[in-house]
């Protein structure tokens, strides 16, 4: 276990390297944009994208880096690093945690950030430009205490978490109970109510980094101990047992799948199913129908879940086969039956009567490729209320692997490589297994020229119309990419991936990082919208070239030449990116700007404003356009 330690101090060491800004020192924005990608992967977060929240109040002992709200709205994710270990100067040993207190003290750090927010004491402190303003005054309002049913909050911690029992350091998890605490608070009439908030704790230390590095992008497994958590075992009926796996069937009240779903949110769901789903339309129109006139008759319309395990812990009581906990839950059917119900019962309606058939299927597979297609098959045939698409969402989709070998042969106008992540780490990892010729593979794909695949599809979507997707991030960008660039129907052909598509692909990531460089961060940077105004930015000029129909084309070969902007483009972006930095504040509907740019109509009204058009057309423009973007016709001809 010592050569472990060894492994999770070097992975340290290439985080904080990562990390370094232009001047050498290590910002903790960069931390984050470093770890979030590793927790998008486990499924602990449904993107990697988040809102700039950053405080300090060493009085109060208040600390936040950034938040972000998942999907479906009510889990409110609150990101903090402990930077007292992001320094480069520390000791390994000194790094070696195992008191549970350690980490305890810095959570509280947040939970009374969350206090204070929500009592209102923080709005008068903060001036309107501080970008922890939105989250406060969300907090503070009838609106967000009431949107809001977890707070779960991520501790980014450098540290190794072990145990020094025994002739040997042994890493090892601690395991962090969740807590309620019911919150105070005034409705718009004046009247005093009351609202519980979920509190969930997460660690992510260099122990889960280097376990989701191992696991090359494979889901962290979700354990579900309904015995320890809620109190209850699931009584099931054994209907068959087979030589790679078991089928119980049962019925679920409806409390117990809200219940699940309030605590794991979208974890519980098969990827497929989890990026598909949508929580509006016929559908669940449908299913809360039922809840809300004819409850008792809910089972007997509902198709049932289908739920997927690797592993079970069954028990025997009073007659009554039970099942105690399950591993590596996943619910491939019935995603909306269960989002559906919790929000049912969480607008108030009563779902007490209401019960759903399940279908839990324990696989016994060994090999994760054996067990991936099992759970895909499962969940394709398995599905019959809302199409599942079949598309190959994991990192050895062959397109994926096309662009990885070109990655590895295309060498650039100056010599060099860039190195595509199939799976997050691949890159530290490929250093480390060279050992001395290290620095050799450093030189030939420079640490500043390398991308993971959710990264790819970002640079790569951000050149369309569809920015609002952009800045969601996760597997919703995702999807959206791997369908582009292989439909799985309709007479729509795969895209090529070929010298040329990678070559473009590069041009546009080098135009994105240079937005980024541009943009800024921190105190110097424009704003503090930069994940929203650089996809938005770039999809002003696409609609306006490769998107206009007319025939004309952004000059990608150019940027591929260069292998860089040119000044009078690079002014250009600059200018426009500040415009659209304004537009996406004076077009919002909400004060939360940074949520609010992940809605499509705030990208209608921007790219049809008067504003842009008056930007476009100007004398500026025209000649960018003319030195920058070429003719098809004149290819052909």
């Amino acid at each position: 276990m010592e050569a472990e330690l060894e492994e999770y101090f070097s992975i340290r060491k290439g985080l904080l390297d990562d990390s370094k800004d232009e001047e050498g020192f290590i910002n903790q924005r960069m931390i984050l944009e470093e770890t979030l990608p590793y927790m998008a992967e486990a499924k602990l977060i449904d993107s990697e994208d988040f809102n700039d929240s950053y405080i300090l109040n060493q009085n109060e002992k208040q600390k936040l880096n950034a938040f972000n709200v998942n999907e479906s709205g009510e889990r409110l994710q609150l990101f903090l690093i402990d930077e007292d270990t992001i320094d480069e100067c520390t000791d390994d040993s000194l790094l070696c945690v195992s008191q549970k207190d350690i980490y305890e003290s810095q959570f509280k750090r947040a939970t009374r950030f969350v206090a204070s927010a929500i009592k209102g004491d923080l709005n008068h402190q903060l001036q309107d430009s501080d970008p922890v303003k939105v989250l406060t005054s969300k907090l503070s309002s009838q609106q967000g205490i009431e949107q809001f049913d977890v707070i779960e909050i991520f501790l980014i911690s450098l540290t190794a978490t072990v145990s020094f029992k025994g002739q040997t350091t042994q890493p090892r998890k601690i395991h962090f109970p969740d807590s309620s605490t019911i919150f105070s608070y005034k409705d718009s009439s004046g009247k005093k109510c009351s609202k519980e908030l979920l509190f969930v704790t997460r660690v992510i230390d260099l122990n889960f980094i280097f376990n989701a590095i191992v696991s090359k992008g494979n889901r962290e497994a979700l354990e579900v101990n309904f015995r320890k958590t809620f109190g209850y075992a699931l009584d099931v009926i054994v209907a068959t047992e087979e030589k790679y796996f078991q089928s119980y069937l049962c019925v679920l009240k409806a409390d117990v799948l809200a219940d699940l779903y309030k605590t794991y949110s979208t974890r519980l769901l098969e990827k497929n199913v989890r990026s598909f789903l949508q929580f509006t339309g016929d559908v669940n129109k449908g299913i809360k129908r039922t809840i809300r006139v004819e409850p008792e008759k809910f089972i007997a319309y509902n198709n049932g879940l289908t739920i997927t395990a690797t592993d079970a812990k069954t028990s025997y009581s009073k007659k009554q086969f039970q099942i105690e906990s399950l591993t590596d839950l996943q619910i491939v059917n019935g995603g909306q039956t269960t989002a559906a119900i919790y929000f049912s019962r969480k607008e108030g309606l009563d779902v007490s009567k209401v019960k759903v058939m399940a279908k839990i299927n324990v696989i016994n597979e060994s090999e994760d490729s054996e067990l991936d297609d099992l759970i895909a098959n499962i969940s394709e045939y398995s599905n019959s209320q809302s199409r599942v698409s079949k598309v190959d969402l994991r990192a050895r989709n062959p397109q994926l692997i096309k662009f990885k070998s070109l990655s590895e042969s295309v060498i650039t106008p100056s010599g060099t490589k860039w190195f595509f992540e199939r799976a997050k780490g691949e890159f530290n990892t490929k250093v480390r297994i060279a050992g001395s010729n290290g620095n050799r593979i450093k030189k030939e794909f420079p640490p500043n020229k390398k991308f993971t695949k959710e990264m790819l599809a970002k640079y790569y979507c951000s050149w369309n119309e569809i920015p609002y997707l952009v800045k969601k991030g996760g597997e919703k960008i995702f999807r959206h990419f791997i369908e582009d660039i292989s439909p799985e129907e309709g007479d729509l052909k795969s895209v090529e991936i070929d010298r040329d598509f990678y070559e473009s692909t590069i041009a546009k990531i080098i135009i994105f990082k240079e937005l980024e460089k541009n943009y800024g961060v921190g105190v110097n940077a424009m704003g503090q919208l930069r994940s929203a105004v650089i996809p938005y930015t770039l999809a002003v000029v696409y609609v306006n070239t490769d998107g206009a129909k007319n025939g004309i084309r952004f000059d990608l070969s150019r940027i591929w030449k260069r292998e860089g902007l040119e000044d009078d483009l690079v002014e250009y972006f600059r200018e426009l990116m500040i415009l659209v930095n304004e537009l996406i504040k004076k077009y919002s509907t909400s004060e939360d700007y940074g949520e609010y740019s992940k809605k499509p109509e705030l990208w209608s009204n921007i790219k049809n404003s008067m504003e842009i058009k008056s930007f476009l057309s100007s004398d500026n423009s025209l000649k960018i356009f003319e030195k920058y973007t070429y003719s098809l016709a004149s290819i052909n001809t």
